[in-house]
């Protein structure tokens, strides 16, 4: 690890290597920033709240530099649906997920491998990180069984049976090249007892110590994954045992699975308290904006999150007043944009009007537009954010922007959680 004071910018950026494991007493300057960087994914840290836990930087990765924090969209089978990269690239996106579970199952690791891996697969030369596919498996509950050897389970596809154990998990992900990585791990249900989520934790961390064992491709970051559930000593206990490991970054599991909002935070904050500052830190699966504000707050760099592509394509659409269903008849005959404060692709050339008929009439088009305008919200919101917590305002932006956004009912949302989960166990297909 190494520090870089630059006197020209009047701030203190921090080059953080990635598998550094000392400080070697150098401060670097400018003409030798390149050679502490080399071609592993490093974290630079720019600057930090000092009301708050927030922090923005850069993380840097063998396809291009991100600016953190950073919302990561959610193209599970190789696309975010319904936009092309060339959309995600106007939109400024420099970086997605997709979903080891579901490209194992189609079209095949060896397809994308023979294909060049995933980056030219699918078109996208910028940043890639990979989830394991634990989530996903573990949300077919009748379809899997565990063991400490790894998940045997059915495909949601055609119903053939399959293993996936860490060993794999690093192969599959290391086959198909993305820039980072992750653990496999056992996601437990948030109603779960102690007993049972703490024998989760114990798997979980058998497991990392297990891909960490195995990973051979030095410029692929690998991250570890924490669980633990709702209890704060197993979230501790998780978290001292896997940065005792040494991965490149660590994310946080298991959590807005039906749970109460602020119990998530409580969760988060706990948790970021024991993760070392020179590592990116990933929040799975939330993509609220108010949860993201909050989240980023609490000391997160990254989120991903299928929830604004998801409720783009049933017409709920992002604005910085609250979300709103582009269905609505008060859309019907309104000339003016969705959003006249919004200058994405879609609020730039079309009416309210004409978007709700697109969707009235079930008009593909319709989920491509919708799809930019979030899109378009959620890489404008990390952006303010960063420009924030650089500006030295963030908690000023923070208290305005949850002044102003009216956030789902929580009620409503854990009903609808609940039922969504509910149908996801009692399936057999996974919605992504």
């Amino acid at each position: 690890m190494a520090f870089r004071l630059d006197l020209e910018d009047d701030i203190q950026l921090a080059i953080i290597n990635i598998g550094r494991d000392s400080f070697d007493g150098h401060i670097y300057g400018k003409d030798e920033e390149d050679s502490i960087i080399d071609n592993k994914t490093s974290l630079r840290l720019i600057q930090t709240c000092p009301n708050s836990n927030a922090r923005a930087g850069e993380l840097v990765t063998p396809h291009g530099i991100v600016a953190t924090p950073v919302f990561l969209p959610v193209g599970s089978q190789a696309t975010v649906k319904a936009v092309t990269p060339d959309d995600l690239k106007e939109l400024g996106i420099t970086m997605v997920m997709a979903n080891t579970y579901h490209l194992y199952l189609r079209p095949g690791i060896a397809v994308i491998e023979k294909m060049g891996g995933l980056h030219q697969f699918m078109a996208w030369d910028r940043a890639i990180i990979t989830d394991s596919g634990g989530y996903q498996i573990f949300s077919l509950a009748r379809l899997r069984k565990l063991s400490d050897e790894g998940v045997t389970f059915r495909s949601h596809i055609d119903g053939s049976q399959h293993l996936i154990t860490p060993e794999l998990a690093i192969q599959f992900q290391e086959s198909l090249g993305a820039d980072i990585i992750m653990v496999l791990d056992e996601c437990p249900s948030h109603t779960d007892t102690l007993e049972r989520v703490e024998k989760a934790m114990d798997r979980t961390h058998q497991w990392a110590e297990r891909c960490r064992g195995v990973q051979t491709h030095g410029d692929q970051a690998l991250f570890a994954i924490v669980q633990g559930g709702l209890f704060p000593e197993l979230r501790r206990k998780s978290a001292s045992f896997l940065v005792s490991l040494g991965f490149s970054g660590y994310a946080i599991g298991g959590l807005s699975l039906g749970e109460s909002k602020a119990l998530t935070q409580a969760i988060v904050e706990e948790t970021v308290a024991l993760l070392p500052e020179n590592r990116p830190r990933h929040l799975m699966g939330v993509g609220s904006p108010e949860d993201i504000v909050e989240s980023v707050a609490r000391g997160i760099d990254m989120f991903d999150s299928a929830l604004p592509t998801q409720i783009a394509r049933k017409g709920a659409l992002f604005t910085r007043q609250g979300r709103h269903n582009i269905l609505r008849s008060a859309y019907s005959q309104r000339e003016d944009p969705f959003d006249p404060d919004c200058a994405c692709y879609t609020c730039r050339n079309f009416s309210a009007a004409y978007l709700h008929h697109l969707f009235k009439c079930k008009e593909l088009l319709a989920y491509r537009l919708a799809t930019i305008h979030n899109l378009h919200f959620m890489n404008s919101l990390m952006k303010a954010i960063r420009d924030a917590i650089t500006g030295g305002t963030f908690s000023s932006f923070r208290d305005s922007f949850l002044a102003s956004y009216q956030p789902t009912n929580d009620e409503v949302r854990l009903v609808q959680k609940k039922k969504w989960l509910d149908a996801q166990n009692r399936s057999d297909t996974i919605q992504d």
